[in-house]
Order: structure tokens, then C-alpha cells, then sequence
């Protein structure tokens, strides 16, 4: 088989998160959208280290039994080389956005800035609101830290030296009402003060430690660690292999740390301790930093200052179709209907669910969670819906990374409520984005169904770009209904004409669509593609888009994040062109639009084209079959592709440079789609 050049995919992930860093960095964005983009950026990352870099780790350890490790072992290098780049980016990204936020009257002190009645103040709040959260963890010989801290809780080391003797223990940062202690304004200069909780502990030591420790002197710095998240290994692993380990082996695979941070000033002495207390070894994850360690905390940071210094909300849009007619289903009934969040109301899917909950005429609900806010609309109209006796079945995805807690306290909560809840499909993960209502109606009943790219969530949908279509098409809500057959009886068959299913005929589905182009490209009649992915890796798909390029078929891609193809490569990928967009919203939808000879097909689908969207989740696609709601969904993908603004250049290198504005107007595309929408009000 001919080996086709495939960029990595974590490093692939890297240059993704280097291009929310450069929105932190970009002067045009508001002070306080840069703020926010340094706790993306901080808390992508320890994701990235949790999953991406932990399975990499999980690799070599597993690869060393074949002695087949040495590409992953490079691969753990190139990733901590690119993650020493990304940190010295942020660095000085961090301290831009302090400058900038000084000349905006806005301040983060450090102990040394502060005055002696702004020090009274803090040791006050301190000693109420902190302390009573703080229990020191004493370092002994026999401590094994691994096991006994928080994975990625932020910590401060303290040196207790006397004399010659030192001692160290950790303080872990409480989670607090907010991680920033505002202090009084100085109203006189009109200066807003803020102060990170870490610095309020680090000046306020002595009245921890001072009643129980003989001392000279207390220092502190901070650090966190971050461990592996899950046990499972990926499918590209060759499973023979684990057969193999031994015991030893398999317990080192589980809940192993892979990274630790630091600040860059600890020292030396300490640094040696900690990494000895965790086990790190010569090319672990052991990375300098500044002085504070949990940045995601800025994702929350509210502004505090005029509102130029924050981008404002866009109003949301309507939709003539549900506000003229009576109630939804009377909308539904009159066509298909489609929403883009977060520039349209995510309340037309809410207000749907809550009619109905008490309408007559509904006989049953079915929907699947997987993601939900915490306040959520969607499940009380769900368990309202069931308290009128409707039949309600909810399939909560228990593996959802990060949210598994939350989502089995959900499952008890709505089997409390008297809905029918299951808990997915063994060894498949439930992804889809799929509703179902079955309503009586004078012929008989009547299926309404939703199909989208983004989870039934509120708060994500403010802030996440995601479609999500409306229809009683008769043939698209049947195979909904087969959708949830399926995840109830997976062992019995069932066929999809309309609906790109995985693990069952998606991948499929797609390959024909791609050679469908090829074979057109091939007879000299005009092909082309367009995508809208958040990730492309499968490895199947991007040589099957290699060949396809290599036919003549025009491939024009929006990527968010990882993307393995090299495009622009002469010979082999020099019909393919690819951008990214990063911006306010995070760009989530999936769509793919395929030539066709001229009549056109448009798809939204959950799935992202890796291999465990395509083989090892419960993903749903579905066509967009109503003309004009096809032109929309094209449209949009064409006005991203005029982006100026916010949009890079995917390239062979994956070097981020912005597309070149030339003589163009420089159009930013999300602010342009919203304009484009607001026609149709």
C-alpha cells in the first residue's frame, strides 16, 4: 500500500491551541476577550495532557514490550518541545494583557504592590473567607503525592526553613466564590484591584503555618500536576500487546501523572523533590511557567470595566416560522426548519420541549444527553413532560470525558422523575444530537424529530457556533426512530436511506460521496468538496481525500482543530486548500457539501471524521433536503471562506499564518454570518 505523508495529531492539537493563543495575543480583540482566551488556551491544555499526551505515554510503555516505541518516544519529544514554545507564548501574552488591563485601570497586585490598608484588608478577608478552607499537607518520606493530591488542583509548595533545616509542605488553592479577590476601588483614580487567591495565600503564610512550625523564614511557588484521565487504550494500539504486559506494567498504565507545571523561579532543591515525589523521569512533561498555575480560572473573569473592554452579546435572532405559527409542531408541519447558535434562540428547541410536555396530543419523548447545563430547561420540561404522563426516554451518555458524575446523578434524578433512562450501548459512546416527538394527529401519529452537530445545552449554545435542524420530513423522523431502536436493541438491523449513521454505514456513506467526485473528476466533469470539521485524523479518509485531490477534485475544508492531511503538496494534495477559524465562538458544526454534477448535497453531522466518531460512537448526519436551507448552510461556508480577520492557513508545516488580507476587505466571518442571518428575521 503506498504511504501517504500524515501529520500527528497531537501536534496537530498543538498548533490548534496556538491559534487560541494568538487570539490572546491580538491587540484587536477587547482586553477582556484576551483574558478569557489565556483560560482556554490553559484549560485545552490540560485536557491535551490528560487524554492526548497520556495515551501517547500509554503507548511507549506498551510499544517498549514489541521494541516498536521509538516513533512514539519521538513523538513524546516533539510534543514537550512544542509545549515549551506554547508556554513562552503565553508568558508574554499574560503580560501584555496585565499592561493592558493597567492602562485600563485595572490591576493585579502581587504582594509587593500592596499598601498597608489594602495588606489589612487581605489578611481580614483572609482569615474569614480562606483559611477555614486550608489544611497543609505535610511532605514526609513516606508521602506518595500521586495518589494524595487532586488531579489538577493548584497548589503552593512552601519551603519552612530554620536554619539550616528545611521542610515542605503543599497548601492547595480552595475552591472559592471566585478565584479573584476584588479589593476596594480607588474611587479617587477611578483603579479597579484585584487580587489572585494564590497571591492572598502567599501573603498571608504566616497565619497558617506560624501557630504550628518554628521558623525563619516562609517562602512558597506553585505547581500542579496533572494525571492521566482514563484507562482505555486507543484503537490504533495493536491490543496483542497488552496481553503481554505484566502486572507491574498495567498498574503503571493507570491514573500515571504526565505532566507537571511549575513556577520557574522554585528551587532547584524543590523542583528535585517534587519530581522524585512523582516519579518523573528525562522526558517526562515537566514544564516552567509564571507564578500562577491555574489560568482556566480567567475563563470566568466578568468584566469590571467600561463595556468597549469586552466584546457585547449579540441579540439573538428570530425565526419567522415559529413566531407566526400557533404553536411548534403547527411550524414544523408547514416545513423543515433550521438554527445556527448561537445567533438564533436556543429557546425554539427549549419552548418545544416544554409544549410539548403538556400537550394532549403527545404521546412520547425521546432524546439523547450528552452534555447538559446546570440549570437545565431541557431536563425540567423532560421530567414535566413525564409528570404529565407522557413516555419519556432519555439516554444519558455516562462516558461523556469529564462530565461522568454529573451525567449518572442526572440518570438517578430522571429515573426518580419516572422517565425511562438508558445508559447507551456497550463499548459505544452515544454522541448523536437527536430528539424525538411522536404526536397524534387526524391520519395517525406524527414524528417530529431535531438532528444537530452540538449537545442540548443552554450555556454552550451562547457561545458555540452549531446547527441544528427541525423537521417532520415522515422518512428522516422514521429512521430517528431507528436511531433510538438501535441504541435499545443493538443487535438487530436496520437500514438508513437519509441518515449518515456511525458505527453503521457513515464511514460508508462518506467514501461513496468522495468517490462519487473522483469518478466525475476522473471523466473530466467538474467535482469538488467542502467541509466544515472540527477534527480530521482518520487515517482511511485523509488518503482517500489525497486520491481525490490526485483525480482533480477541488477540496476546500474549514478545520478547527487537528487535522492530519498536508495540503498544497505538489503532486498529491495540491487540490486541496484548508483554514481555520478561531474566534468569539467556538466554531463547532460539522458539514460536508459535495458537487454532485450540479445538484448539490449539504449534510450536518455530530461526528468529526476520526476514527472513533466514524467506528466507535453513536453518530448521527442527516441531508439538508429543503432548497433554501441549503443555500443558507452554503452560504455560511462561503462567507467563512471570505474571513480576513480570524481565519488561518492550514499549510503542510501547520505554521498558522493568517490568510493574506490583500487588497480584500477585511471581513470577519462570524460577524458577517450574523448580519447575513438577521436578513431572514
Amino acid at each position: 500500500m503506498k504511504k501517504y505523508p500524515y501529520f500527528p495529531k497531537e501536534l496537530s492539537w498543538l498548533a490548534f491551541n496556538e491559534r487560541v493563543i494568538q487570539e490572546a495575543q491580538d491587540a484587536d480583540n477587547p482586553v477582556i476577550d484576551r483574558v478569557h482566551f489565556l483560560g482556554i488556551f490553559s484549560n485545552n491544555q490540560d485536557e491535551f495532557f490528560k487524554v492526548r499526551v497520556a495515551d501517547v505515554r500509554r503507548k511507549v510503555l506498551i510499544e517498549q514490550i514489541a521494541g516498536t516505541a521509538k516513533e512514539s518516544k519521538q513523538l513524546l519529544r516533539d510534543i514537550n518541545k512544542g509545549i515549551s514554545r506554547l508556554s513562552e507564548q503565553f508568558d508574554i501574552a499574560f503580560l501584555s494583557i496585565l499592561k493592558e488591563l493597567k492602562k485600563r485601570r485595572i490591576h493585579f497586585l502581587i504582594p509587593a504592590d500592596l499598601s498597608p490598608k489594602q495588606g489589612e484588608w487581605v489578611r481580614r478577608h483572609f482569615r474569614e473567607q480562606v483559611l477555614p478552607r486550608i489544611v497543609p499537607i505535610l511532605i514526609t518520606p513516606e508521602i506518595d503525592l500521586s495518589r494524595v493530591l487532586q488531579d489538577g488542583a493548584n497548589y503552593l509548595v512552601v519551603e519552612i526553613r530554620k536554619a539550616e533545616q528545611v521542610n515542605f509542605a503543599l497548601l492547595e488553592v480552595p475552591d472559592t466564590s471566585s478565584r479573584f479577590l476584588r479589593l476596594p476601588n480607588d474611587e479617587k483614580n477611578r483603579r479597579r484591584y484585584f487580587m489572585i487567591i494564590d497571591e492572598a495565600i502567599r501573603y498571608c503564610l504566616d497565619l497558617v503555618l506560624a501557630d504550628f512550625f518554628d521558623y525563619d523564614h516562609l517562602d512558597a511557588w506553585s505547581m500542579k500536576f496533572s494525571r492521566d484521565a482514563e484507562y482505555v487504550l486507543d484503537d490504533d494500539i495493536d491490543r496483542s500487546l497488552v496481553e503481554k504486559m505484566s502486572i507491574g506494567l498495567k498498574q503503571r498504565l493507570q491514573a500515571n501523572p504526565v505532566r507537571l507545571t511549575f513556577d520557574r523561579e522554585m528551587p532547584a532543591d524543590m523542583l528535585d523533590m517534587l519530581k522524585s515525589k512523582f516519579g518523573f523521569s528525562k522526558g517526562d512533561s515537566i514544564i516552567p511557567g509564571g507564578r500562577y498555575r491555574n489560568f482556566r480560572d480567567f475563563i470566568g473573569f466578568t468584566n469590571p470595566g467600561e463595556k468597549y473592554l469586552a466584546n457585547q452579546p449579540l441579540p439573538p435572532l428570530s425565526i419567522r416560522k415559529f413566531d407566526r405559527a400557533s404553536n411548534a409542531f403547527q411550524a414544523l408541519d408547514q416545513g423543515d426548519i433550521l438554527l445556527y447558535y448561537p445567533y438564533h434562540k436556543f429557546n425554539y428547541f427549549v419552548e418545544l420541549l416544554r409544549q410539548a410536555a403538556f400537550d394532549p396530543k403527545v404521546i412520547s419523548i425521546k432524546i439523547n444527553i450528552y452534555r447538559v447545563a446546570k440549570d437545565s430547561r431541557v431536563l425540567e420540561s423532560l421530567m414535566d413532560a413525564a409528570r404529565n404522563g407522557k413516555q419519556v426516554t432519555v439516554n444519558v451518555e455516562l462516558k461523556a470525558r469529564f462530565d461522568e458524575k454529573q451525567n449518572l446523578d442526572l440518570s438517578e434524578k430522571l429515573s426518580e422523575a419516572g422517565i425511562k433512562v438508558m445508559l447507551g450501548i456497550p463499548g459505544l459512546k452515544v454522541h448523536s444530537k437527536l430528539c424525538l416527538i411522536n404526536r397524534a394527529s387526524a391520519e395517525g401519529e406524527k414524528l417530529y424529530a431535531h438532528i444537530g452537530t452540538g449537545n442540548f445545552n443552554e450555556k454552550t449554545a451562547e457561545i458555540y457556533t452549531d446547527f441544528s435542524l427541525f423537521t417532520s420530513h415522515p422518512e428522516i423522523c422514521n429512521e430517528v426512530r431507528n436511531v433510538f431502536n438501535f441504541i435499545e436493541y443493538s443487535f438487530k438491523h436496520y437500514d438508513f436511506k437519509y441518515l449518515q449513521v456511525s458505527p453503521l454505514n457513515n464511514r460508508s456513506k462518506i467514501r461513496s460521496l468522495i468517490n462519487r467526485e473522483i469518478t466525475a473528476a476522473k471523466a473530466g466533469k467538474q467535482a469538488a468538496i467542502t467541509l466544515k470539521l472540527n477534527n480530521l485524523v482518520d487515517e482511511n479518509i485523509v488518503k482517500l481525500l489525497y486520491q481525490a485531490s490526485q483525480a482533480g477534485v477541488k477540496i476546500r475544508m474549514i478545520v478547527r482543530g487537528m487535522c492530519s492531511l498536508k495540503p498544497g503538496v505538489e503532486g498529491l494534495s495540491e487540490n486541496i486548500s484548508i483554514i481555520s477559524i478561531v474566534d468569539r465562538f467556538l466554531e463547532h458544526p460539522r458539514c460536508l457539501v459535495f458537487h454532485n454534477g450540479g445538484n448539490t448535497e449539504v449534510y450536518i453531522s455530530s461526528a468529526d471524521w476520526m476514527t472513533r466518531n466514524l467506528d466507535y460512537r453513536l453518530e448521527v448526519g442527516v441531508p439538508i433536503l429543503d432548497p433554501k436551507l441549503k443555500k443558507q448552510v452554503i452560504d455560511i461556508l462561503e462567507i467563512q471562506f471570505t474571513d480576513r480577520s480570524k481565519a488561518r492557513v492550514i499549510d503542510a508545516e501547520q505554521s498558522n499564518a493568517y490568510v493574506k488580507r490583500g487588497n480584500k476587505k477585511k471581513i470577519r466571518s462570524q460577524s458577517a454570518i450574523y448580519h447575513y442571518l438577521k436578513k431572514f428575521e
